[in-house]
C-alpha cells in the first residue's frame, strides 16, 4: 500500500501545445522543513521511500527501485523556519489503492485535510504534511 508522485503541479490548465521533450528530466523535488527528523519519518512512511540523511541538516528520500521519470526522489532541506503562506508548488500523489484508503492512511501519518478553496467537485484530496505543506491525492493518475 502507497503513492508515488505523479507530478508537482499548480492545478491549471494543461499546456495549449505539447511540449518538445527536451531530454531532462525531474531530478527530485525539494522541501524546506522545520523539524528534519518529523518530516523525514512522515515522506518516507508515506512514501516509502529509504533515507539518506545528509550531515548537513538535509535528508534525501529515495524511491526503492531508484529514481526514474516517474519516481524522483525527495530531498528534504532544514531550513529551520516553519511554512507560511499557501505552497506555490506542491506535490500531487497517485495511490496504488483506493484513494480515500489512502487519504485515511495518511492522515493517520499526521497529515490532516486542508481548504485551500476547493469546491467538493475535485477528483483530488488536498491534504497538508505536519509542517503544514500542502499536497494533494488524486482520485486517478492523469492522462494526457
Amino acid at each position: 500500500m502507497g503513492v508515488r508522485i505523479a507530478q508537482c503541479t499548480l492545478h491549471g490548465d494543461p499546456p495549449a501545445r505539447p511540449v518538445r521533450d527536451t531530454g531532462r528530466l525531474l531530478h527530485h523535488a525539494v522541501l524546506d522543513v522545520e523539524d528534519i527528523d518529523l518530516m523525514v519519518s512522515f515522506w518516507s512512511a508515506a512514501l516509502g521511500y529509504d533515507i539518506e540523511q545528509g550531515d548537513d541538516g538535509s535528508a534525501r528520500l529515495w524511491p526503492p527501485a531508484g529514481p526514474s521519470a516517474t519516481a524522483p526522489t525527495l530531498w528534504l532541506q532544514g531550513s529551520g523556519t516553519g511554512k507560511r503562506g499557501k505552497n506555490r508548488l506542491h506535490l500531487d500523489l497517485v495511490a496504488d489503492t483506493d484513494p480515500q484508503t489512502e487519504v485515511r492512511r495518511l492522515i493517520d501519518l499526521g497529515a490532516r485535510h486542508v481548504d485551500v478553496g476547493q469546491t467538493g467537485t475535485e477528483q483530488f484530496t488536498v491534504l497538508a504534511d505536519p509542517e503544514g505543506n500542502e499536497f494533494c491525492v488524486l482520485d486517478s493518475a492523469p492522462t494526457r
